[in-house]
């Protein structure tokens, strides 16, 4: 599946010169990044490349040192970019409404599965009891799970592939614009990361006034990108290194790329 951009130039993020450090370590050294709605972006990446601070610098839990960071509001007519730099916490609510991040682990609520879904629909959309638990069942299903049998368990009764799914149903039952997935296959087995990445390719289908829903991965997984052929960027120490297909960055001799790629671990061999 190789993921385009529905034929349009609308941005969704654009992250221009953005540096951001932790004493006398210089985690973003200068990144500069257009996403436009309806990609699917994997960014790749050795361990304390970046990638993850450059999350959270784009969903506004990290502020840059320099740089700015601007999103689409899609609260406003023509989705323009916003500075997040001139917004306060109202402000990145507005454009929250209409994201969804499943973290690395999955920060599911304590309480049931049901709870974990239905609580930001609840505080963050709105909606009354009966709207939600409609939603929240309907989630459900799209990931593949039961909710008769699912919704009461709580959080430490359900496996990682399961917590991984759950935590998809809360994000799919926002019908968000955009999704940010924060290593989605790390620690599961190859049978759950496999259905995983089918989850991603499912919700990256599903259209939106014309576009995909635009999809933002931090992966180290091979299978991933061979499966699902995103927009690859790949940041080495603090910077962009590669900005391309998935194709490109799979054969790829540079000195850079090709020893990562590599070494990127892979369930499946039989598929590269």
């Amino acid at each position: 599946m190789e993921c385009g951009t529905g034929g349009s130039a609308a941005l969704e993020i654009r992250v221009d010169n953005v540096q951001k450090s932790f004493g006398d370590n210089h985690v973003l050294r200068g990144i500069n990044l257009s996403v436009e709605r309806g990609e699917m972006i994997a960014i790749v990446g050795n361990s304390g490349c970046g990638k993850t601070v450059l999350l959270e610098n784009m969903i506004g839990h990290m502020r840059p040192e320099h740089g700015r960071i601007w999103l689409a509001d899609h609260e406003s007519a023509g989705s323009p970019l916003v500075d997040l730099s001139t917004l306060g916490e109202p402000g990145m609510d507005r454009l929250r409404n209409h994201w969804a991040v499943v973290f690395q682990g999955n920060a599911l609520l304590s309480g049931t599965a049901e709870e974990s879904i239905s609580l930001p629909l609840l505080l963050v959309k709105g909606f009354d009891e009966n709207e939600t638990k409609l939603r929240v069942r309907r989630a459900v299903v799209e990931v593949g799970l039961n909710p008769d049998a699912i919704l009461a368990l709580k959080r430490d009764q359900l496996s990682g592939g399961t917590a991984k799914r759950v935590a998809i149903a809360r994000a799919l039952a926002m019908e968000p614009v955009l999704v940010f997935f924060d290593e989605p296959t790390t620690g599961l087995d190859p049978e759950s990361s496999q259905l995983i990445q089918d989850l991603i390719a499912k919700t990256y289908q599903t259209v939106q006034d014309g576009y995909h829903r635009t999809t933002l991965i931090i992966t180290h997984d091979k299978d991933l990108l061979y499966r699902l052929r995103p927009r690859v960027v790949m940041l080495q120490e603090g910077m962009v290194v590669f900005d391309g297909s998935y194709p490109s960055f799979a054969q790829s001799e540079s000195p850079s790329i090709h020893p990562y790629f590599e070494l990127m671990p892979a369930f499946n061999d039989s598929l590269h």
